[in-house]
């Protein structure tokens, strides 16, 4: 049985990937979207992407394993940790974090000043700012899911922040030439620092692994043109 497990960005739920299901349907038997440690109406507490990765492979097992952004860092975590687990590896604008000790331990103090100003403003508020970032300024309003993402607690996205933010990740690149599936590494074409990004991953793991971009879109490709990204993902 084939099998697909999606995994989402930081301030959303399993449910950000409704709009895909029906396209993908046709690919696969099961399609699993778990909510990640931090997310959801009833959030498992966050307790490190390693922890994360344990949790995604106790919801998914088996299967192909798609992760965007703070979810392709989780199931990045997951390959490494279980590569049993992991059939295949579609990693959507995401990183294997940051070498720099100094940057990463500035990351995790901005990490952690974000999440005190979530907990201080509340949920909605702190959406709105989030998603007011030029990273998402391809994202249409209505393809945002804000309404999946207002079912978030502040409590919980505030210790996704700590636990799971980049600022929290060791750096994995030494360790990509260890992945031995076929990996799909793609990124929006108008996001220049993941798409650098994801041709640095490719060229880490290896030739196991493809490039692919997403023409027109930017960080959160899979909404912002999902015909063309579901072409990218399908194309052999």
């Amino acid at each position: 049985m084939a099998r697909l497990v999606l995994l989402h960005g930081f301030t959303q739920t399993g449910r950000s990937f409704d709009p895909l299901v029906p396209a993908l349907a046709a690919a696969f038997d099961e399609i699993l979207a778990p909510d990640l440690p931090g997310h959801g109406p009833a959030p498992v507490a966050p307790a490190g992407l390693e922890a994360a990765a344990e949790h995604a492979a106790a919801a998914g097992g088996r299967a192909t394993y798609l992760g965007y952004s703070l979810g392709g860092r989780v199931a990045l975590h997951l390959a490494l940790a279980r590569p049993d687990l992991v059939e295949r590896l579609v990693l959507v604008s995401t990183t294997a974090g940051l070498d720099d000790p100094a940057e990463r331990a500035a990351r995790r103090a901005a990490d952690d000043a974000l999440a005190r100003s979530l907990e201080e403003e509340g949920l909605d508020a702190f959406l709105d700012r989030w998603l007011a970032q030029p990273l998402f300024a391809g994202l249409p309003a209505g393809a945002a899911g804000v309404k999946a993402r207002r079912e978030n607690t502040a409590a919980g996205l505030a210790g996704a922040l700590r636990s799971l933010g980049l600022g929290a990740q060791a750096a994995l690149w030494d360790r990509l030439p260890e992945l031995a599936m076929p990996v799909l590494v793609m990124a929006g074409e108008r996001d220049d620092r993941y798409r650098g990004l994801a041709s640095r991953l490719v060229a880490a793991i290896g030739p196991n692994a493809t490039l692919r971009t997403v023409p027109g879109a930017g960080h959160a490709c899979h909404l912002e043109r999902p015909a063309a990204f579901l072409d990218a993902l399908s194309r052999k």
